[in-house]
């Protein structure tokens, strides 16, 4: 009998066979695949992984890195960055009750219980308390372990001289970005380019301290130096805001110029904000307005025709013109300012014309020349173009076009006495400039460059070059001339005895916006000192002062000789004439006389009253 189980064994075997022939290839394609998926990543995103389980593995410390501060010439501090602290409450927090915190912060904000009381009780999940605390008021909110209370670490830009140099400093926006003057300018020079440093950390995030970097102690610990001189500064301040009091003045500026690199000793504008609290002032005031608001110079840009003559060969020195007093030009009438009360004058020297400010003998001087050559040199100067000052929002100066100059006679006329073409305040310094450092266009700048903590130079901005515009012998006797003006002439109130200072008075019509002139006028007046070795140009701006007695001689030469005084003290400057000095001591009858004049008009130091005289334009 055949056995009936044989062929349901082999079907059984042959399926088994079947299986185990699946798995082995299935086993075989799982390895092939892992062994491919290991190729994968270990050879080909070889370089991504890596890259990844580091970032995963490294954290970036990112301690307070604080903007440069800036200092003044002497190294007083003008702005300066520190941590600061904005203080949250979290009611739902609250472990004590709220009468109790507000009575431990009371204290150190400085604040009444009851109107903190009202704050920590505010319906709502999150409460800003106080912001800009100091580190030391943030240790002591710290200290108290209140539970529901936070402290968020924040930069803040101090300016600790508040208005002093606002006009320079600018500010820094909520994101500590520079938005106006040098914060602006120098952006670059101001933020530190100190490095992040990155360690490592294990599985539960803790940084693993032998893996910390000993140079991420180190730090950039340079400031950026200005060549602004406080003291002078404040000075300057002071005495211009006392003038604008005076002639109820719409605004005005002090500049005051080291002849020898340009430097900026002074750059005054009023009026101004304290940079602390910028949110509360006029956005007007954030734009300097002596670099970026045009003016006509009038009488004090008399002394660089006199110079574009002489060096043209228009004129001597000794030249003499005669003075009617009044012309007709293209049929337009030009009067010196005094002519109602002088009339006609008659003779006069160059230095003659200068220090009466005559209008009719400068344009006899510029009559000597082609207008294409007069054009030319106002264009050499620098008319038409910037100063090239390192402040924001510079505007350049402007000059009429070429062929209209040349085509109508009046241009050249008006141009001869500083009218018919505008410059901003601190393009007449760097103008005047010119004279005071032998016939170079120098740049004026306000950054001095960066200084390490032992006050070195670290790095200093590269200048252009100055370029000599007119010979040095030229500028030598303008400067002479200017002298007379001071000495003998309308610029008389800006005298101080024992010293010579080389100066020059305006008073201008202000253009209107309709055409022609207004009444309003702005005053000014330019000083060099000394006159011998020049190293200073001083420049005083007052716009629209309001009065029967409002000239440059009233108005702004007694703030130009106020600096110049504060100059002499701060940098011991000895009087180039001291007998002068010694003659002008009163003697004791003098001082006790109820009689002797008193001089309240410039504060100290004096060593004389300084004479009145007849201001001119």
């Amino acid at each position: 009998m055949t056995p009936s189980f044989l062929p349901k064994d082999l079907a059984t075997i042959n399926l088994f066979k079947r299986r185990t022939v699946l798995i082995w290839i299935i086993l075989a394609m799982a390895m092939i695949g892992l062994i491919v998926r290991l190729v994968y990543l270990q050879v080909i995103t070889a370089p991504d992984l890596l890259d990844k389980a580091r970032r995963q593995q490294m954290f970036t410390l990112r301690p307070f890195i604080p903007r440069r501060t800036i200092t003044d010439r002497k190294g007083t501090v003008l702005g300066i960055d520190r941590p600061v602290y904005t203080l949250f409450a979290y009611p739902h927090l609250y472990k004590k009750k709220p009468e109790e915190i507000a009575a431990a912060l009371a204290p150190i904000l400085r604040r009444p219980n009851e109107k903190l009381l009202s704050v920590l009780t505010r319906d709502t999940t999150s409460i800003q308390v106080e912001y800009w605390l100091s580190e030391e008021n943030a240790d002591l909110i710290y200290n108290l372990r209140l539970d529901g209370l936070e402290l968020i670490q924040q930069r803040h830009r101090l300016y600790p001289q508040q208005d002093l140099a606002a006009e320079l400093l600018g500010y820094v926006n909520v994101d500590h970005r520079g938005q106006a003057g040098i914060e602006l300018s120098q952006e670059k020079l101001l933020e530190r380019n100190d490095q992040a440093p990155e360690v490592a950390q294990d599985g539960n995030g803790k940084l693993i301290p032998n893996r910390i970097p000993a140079g991420m102690i180190r730090s950039d610990r340079t400031s950026l130096q200005m060549t602004i001189d406080s003291r002078i500064q404040r000075t300057a301040r002071q005495i211009l805001k006392q003038q604008m009091v005076k002639f109820n003045a719409k605004r005005g500026s002090v500049i005051v110029m080291d002849v020898r690199d340009g430097g900026l000793l002074t750059f005054v504008t009023e009026p101004t904000y304290d940079p602390n609290r910028y949110y509360e002032s006029d956005v007007k005031l954030f734009k300097n307005w002596a670099v970026s608001d045009l003016y006509e110079p009038g009488s004090t840009f008399k002394p660089l025709n006199v110079a574009i003559a002489l060096e043209a060969g228009a004129i001597q020195p000794d030249t003499v013109l005669n003075d009617e007093g009044v012309l007709t030009i293209g049929g337009w009438p030009v009067a010196n300012f005094d002519y109602e009360q002088a009339g006609p004058v008659g003779a006069l020297s160059i230095g003659q014309i200068l220090e009466r400010s005559s209008n009719v003998g400068m344009v006899h001087i510029i009559q000597r020349m082609k207008p294409s050559v007069y054009y030319g040199w106002l264009e050499r100067i620098g008319l038409g173009d910037i100063s090239g000052v390192d402040l924001p929002s510079e505007t350049p100066s402007a000059l009429k076009p070429q062929e209209q100059f040349i085509e109508y006679v009046i241009e050249p006329a008006t141009a001869s006495f500083g009218q018919g073409f505008s410059l901003t305040p601190i393009q007449m310094v760097q103008l005047h400039g010119i004279l005071a450092s032998g016939g170079k266009l120098l740049t004026p700048h306000v950054v001095k460059g960066l200084v390490n903590e032992d006050g070195e130079e670290y790095y200093q901005p590269k200048l252009p070059t100055p370029r000599q515009i007119i010979s040095s012998a030229t500028a030598q006797r303008v400067v002479e001339m200017m002298t007379g003006v001071v000495e003998r002439g309308t610029g008389k109130p800006a005298r101080i005895p024992g010293y010579r200072i080389a100066g020059k008075t305006g008073t201008a019509q202000k253009a209107s916006a309709t055409g022609g002139y207004s009444a309003a006028k702005i005053t000014s007046f330019v000083g060099i000192f000394p006159s011998k070795e020049p190293r200073y140009v001083v420049l005083a701006v007052i716009d629209e002062p309001i009065g029967a007695d409002a000239f440059g001689s009233t108005v702004a030469a007694p703030i130009v000789k106020t600096v110049i005084e504060d100059i002499i003290v701060t940098e011991g400057i000895p009087p180039s004439h001291p007998e002068e000095v010694t003659s002008k001591i009163p003697t004791l009858p003098e001082l006790v006389s109820p009689s002797q004049p008193q001089d309240t008009a410039t504060p100290a130091p004096k060593i004389s009253p300084s004479p009145q005289v007849t201001p001119s334009r």
